[in-house]
């Protein structure tokens, strides 16, 4: 009997990519890595949830996430000038300057854990997604599928999110740079970031579950997350393209 997968891998690669956990007024900033709204978001793109659908937007956010960061991404600034913006008297107008943040080329291994099901759902989607995919705002799409070719299998599995973290090939393409690392004499290590018991003494919070999306009245919960380090093994960085699953 053919084990019922228990976790989903994914692929987030783009030139930009921002995921904010503040952004409101002129400053909208980014997370260093996918927030757990905003993994939601592209999941409920993909399946094509509606932003007022409250109960399909919480069974996506029940599932546990973890995140591998594979390549760092650099974070950048961005200005934005709007001209003609009412004052807030009503008298006039004015010209406002917001600053947004983003990543340049950054590269994360993403992994979802819970609902068989659904995880089979999303893996479905994400290859013929319902509407557009971005990664965090219109103008970013990914530079590859979120899952591998065919031949790779779905990104599906039942091994447990933590063993996919240490375990799961690189997914840095580039030749030159993947043989450096295996000519290196000291491995490097990725940070990783993944949901945890609040108990948990090194546990951090993060304001991002999404309760709601729709516009104008957009509520976010709190998860409590825990940041390590594996090891880029020879494995991990064995030349020739690596699958997203």
């Amino acid at each position: 009997m053919t084990a019922m997968p228990t976790s989903l891998a994914l692929c987030l690669d783009a030139p930009m990519q921002s995921w904010g956990t503040r952004s409101h007024g002129v400053i909208r900033d980014t997370a260093r890595e996918p927030t757990k709204s905003g993994v939601v978001g592209v999941m409920a793109a993909a399946l094509g949830i509606a932003r007022d659908d409250d109960a399909a937007i919480a069974r996506l956010a029940a599932l546990r996430l973890a995140i591998r960061v594979d390549r760092e991404g650099i974070l950048e600034r961005d200005f934005h000038t709007t001209q003609n913006v009412p004052t807030t008297l009503g008298g006039g107008h004015r010209t406002v300057v917001s600053e947004r943040y983003y990543l340049a080329d950054a590269l994360f291994l993403v992994v979802l854990e819970g609902e068989p099901s659904l995880l089979t759902d999303i893996a479905t989607a994400v290859q013929r997604p319902r509407w557009p995919i971005f990664l965090g705002r219109k103008a970013y799409v990914p530079t590859r599928p979120l899952l591998g070719a065919a031949d790779t299998g779905h990104g599906l599995s039942d091994t447990p999110a933590e063993t996919v973290l240490t375990q799961h090939p690189w997914l840095e393409l580039d030749p030159q740079v993947r043989r450096a690392e295996q000519n290196k004499t000291q491995r490097a290590e990725l940070r990783t970031v993944v949901d945890c018991d609040p108990r948990l003494a090194d546990a951090e919070v993060r304001h991002d579950v999404p309760l709601r999306f729709t516009q104008g009245d957009r509520r976010h919960a709190t998860r409590t997350v825990r940041t390590g380090y594996v090891p880029l093994t020879p494995e991990m960085t064995a030349i020739g393209e690596p699958p997203c699953s």
